[in-house]
């Protein structure tokens, strides 16, 4: 996720930030940990999409992620290739995160979209993540070929605060956002996800047979930038919303898993969950950290992705 003074403010629960910050960076003290590694050695290979000017690289800001799954003994490299029947040769399972639109649009083109379809539905596992705007927009061909449909915005909800609204979304079996499947059931209790938080994000329309993983509330909205988003707290007020820069996202989702042919879909609309960074200030005002290093049950829900989509779960 790429935060704006604003989303700054309201993923800490604050006012918003009247400076920008002075830098996004992974976060140099986080280090994972997996107490029961899944694999041994020589764990599934897994390829981190880098050829579409994606925000979220290996080395990147999904430095954490590829470090936690080398943990749990995945083979973790970043990918160069495009789409292809050559470039996917030796891939078990396929990230894309937060690839940037090319020229407003598509980065993928329709063959490489064709050839991932073609491959999940051979036996090809897929974890594609497409944050708030404008990675919606970026991922939206690609997403519709599995049925998925993406808000393109980013995603508020009501909160107790000086905005009225916080993009910080906690999902947990207590409020009956967080879905039951083998993701968030694990392989024992002690794998069992208790809940998880994901940082602004966009929403997701499920397709026909998915499980909702993560549901966004009854009082949902979707802007669609930052600076549109207060409208959304006057239009719950007046239970509706003339205002085209802002729509309901009540009862979509931002996290689903899904099979595709003889494959498997994961597909979220939040990148941060699975990382670990912090925004540094400027003018000396503590740092805000998001992901893996403030919520610790997201952690063990990317593990879980992996371990379906790996085939370790059922």
């Amino acid at each position: 996720m790429r935060l704006t003074a604003l989303a700054i403010g309201l993923i800490a629960l604050a006012v918003a930030a009247p400076a920008m910050a002075q830098q996004q960076m992974t976060d140099p003290d986080f280090v994972p940990t997996v107490a029961r590694p899944a694999y041994a050695a020589d764990g599934p290979n897994v390829a981190i999409d880098g050829s579409h000017d994606n925000f979220h690289t290996v080395d990147g800001r999904y430095a954490p992620f590829a470090a936690l799954l080398r943990a749990d003994g995945y083979r973790v490299r970043g990918g160069t290739s495009t789409f292809d029947v050559n470039g996917l040769v030796g891939v078990d399972v396929l990230v894309i995160a937060n690839a940037a639109p090319s020229e407003g649009g598509s980065p993928f083109s329709a063959r490489e979209i064709g050839a991932l379809d073609a491959w999940v539905r051979s036996g090809g596992r897929l974890l594609l993540i497409a944050d708030h705007a404008p990675f919606g927009v970026a991922a939206a061909d690609l997403a519709a070929q599995f049925g998925v449909g993406m808000g393109k915005g980013w995603t508020f909800e009501p909160a107790d605060n000086a905005n009225g609204l916080t993009s910080q979304l906690v999902y947990t079996r207590e409020n009956g956002r967080l879905g039951d499947h083998a993701i968030t059931r694990g392989r024992n209790a002690d794998e069992a996800v208790v809940a998880v938080t994901a940082f602004t994000g966009q929403s997701l329309i499920a397709p026909e047979g998915a499980t909702v993983l993560m549901q966004l509330g009854p009082q949902a909205w979707e802007a669609a930038t930052p600076q549109d988003a207060p409208a959304a707290v006057e239009a719950m007020r007046a239970g509706a919303s003339d205002n085209p820069a802002v729509h309901s996202a009540a009862g979509r989702a931002q996290g689903l898993a899904f099979t595709h042919g003889r494959g498997r879909v994961v597909v979220l609309g939040e990148a941060g969950m699975l990382s670990a960074q912090l925004v540094r200030f400027d003018d000396g005002r503590p740092d805000v950290r998001f992901g893996m290093n403030t919520a610790p049950g997201n952690a063990q829900f990317g593990l879980n992705i992996m371990h379906w989509l790996s085939g370790l779960l059922p």
